[in-house]
Parts: C-alpha cells; structure tokens; sequence
C-alpha cells in the first residue's frame, strides 16, 4: 500500500479508486535533456535526475498494485544520438541494475525487456538476462522496459515471425487475424496499456506501441520527466478514473464497460 509522504499526497490519494487503476500505465520518458539545459547542467545529469524519477514512479506504481507499468527507455531512433551520450546511457543502465535490481527483487516485481535486445551491447544482454532470471519467479507488477524499441519494427518482427511459421507449415497461403498478430509482438502475453503518459508536452506517441495503444487513454504533461514524482503519477491516474472509456461503438451517454485488455471490440 502506498502510504502519502505529505499533505498533497494524501488529498490526491483520498480521490483515487484503488479498485478501478489501469491495469497497464505505459510511460514516455520525456525531458531529460531540456531539465538539464534550463539548470545549466550536461544532459547527462539529465540522465541520472531521470533514473531517480524512474525509481519513485516504479515504486509508487508496485505499491498502488498497478499490474504492469512500460517504460520507454530507449528508442531504436535513440542510436542516432552521439556517441558518447549512447555509451552513457548503456553505463548508466547497467549502474541501475546494479543498485536497484536487489530492491526490484525484494518488492516482488518481475523484470520485462521489450525491444530488439539482440543489439544491445553484449554486456548489457548479459546483465539484463541476469536481471529477468533472478526476477522471473516473482509475482508482483511487471516492469516492462523497452530497450532498443520501436513500434513500427516491433510490428515488422511479428509479422516475419508469423510468415516462418507458416512456411514451415506450408500454409503461406492462410491469412492473419489481430489475435494472431497480438501473440507475436514483444508483449504477448501482457494487458494492453489503459493509460499512456507522456512528459514533457509533446503531443505525439514517437513510435511507442503503436499496435498496444489503440484503446488507451492519452495523458500528455508539461511536467518534465525528472519532474515527474509522485504527485504528478497520482495526478495522472486520477484523471484516468475521470474519463469515460468508450473504445468506439458506444453512442453519447452510453456507460462505457471496462474493457479487457486484448480483447476484441465487437
């Protein structure tokens, strides 16, 4: 149970409904860069204020009893980048694991990474597949890291993954159906995102579950992502519980269902 560090914590904590939280919150981290810009600071102190904010909504999202929470770390665009703040980043991933896998652990949650995590560096591989074994047994709220992500080429190896399996079927010849194409992305098996969150005021989702998203309820702030604690997560949910879900189909004034994730709209 999340227990309020102060006054304004615990007003927003009295509004929220415990019972009707988003099953999956996927997050935009966005804003490191500017954070550190507007404070005169390299971007990498953006970086490293960013890994503290991901540890407090981490936390605070386990302790809530939120099912899933994404967190789009970095992107397959993200390698564009110069060189020396890629290699940062990569160094400060595995710093993270290091310090907070043994509290990640504790707390009962299970380590995820989507993304192509075959090019990751190879020192990365090993102790991200460190990190999910150790985790893999817990039963808490899954942290879904997407490494090496993106939406359209997550898209492009689902659908190679199911043409192979047919050619090996010898039915190259049958069609596709969205629940065939659902079990083949990256997060097969996991609850589409209700909620999507992203930081910093820009409003487009950057090649992020493209395929996941369909039905989810877009949360955009101007909050930057280092900026974003506590109070700016349970601002975000609050506002989740305010909107009506309708998932097209239902006319005005109709009571919107809760909608399982993955599942088809009729």
């Amino acid at each position: 149970m999340l227990k309020p560090s102060n006054r304004a914590e615990a007003h927003l904590l009295e509004q929220l409904d415990l019972t009707r939280l988003p099953r999956n919150v996927a997050i935009i981290m966005d804003g490191n860069g500017r954070w550190a810009e507007r404070r005169h600071l390299p971007r990498v102190a953006g970086h490293r204020a960013g890994v503290r904010t991901a540890r407090e909504v981490i936390e605070s999202s386990a302790r809530l009893g939120i099912e899933a929470l994404t967190l789009y770390a970095f992107s397959v665009e993200n390698w564009r980048r110069p060189q020396a703040e890629v290699e940062f980043l990569m160094r400060l991933l595995r710093e993270y694991l290091r310090k907070e896998l043994p509290v990640i652990h504790k707390n009962n949650i299970r380590l995820l990474v989507i993304g192509r995590g075959s090019q990751l560096p190879a020192a990365v591989q090993k102790d991200l597949d460190d990190a999910m074994k150790l985790t893999g047994g817990n039963t808490g709220m899954k942290l879904v890291v997407a490494l090496n992500y993106g939406g359209r080429a997550e898209l492009v190896d689902a659908f190679n993954a199911i043409l192979r399996e047919k050619r090996e079927a010898g039915a190259i010849a049958d069609g596709v159906d969205e629940q065939s194409i659902s079990a083949h992305l990256y997060t097969a098996g996991l609850p589409d995102p209700d909620l999507l969150v992203r930081t910093s005021g820009e409003m487009r989702v950057s090649n992020f579950l493209l395929w996941q998203i369909a039905y989810a309820e877009i949360y955009v702030t101007e909050t930057l992502w280092p900026d974003f604690h506590r109070v700016k997560l349970l601002e975000a949910l609050i506002e989740y519980q305010r909107r009506e879900r309708r998932y097209g189909g239902l006319g005005p004034g109709a009571k919107a269902a809760r909608h399982p994730s993955n599942a088809p709209v009729e």
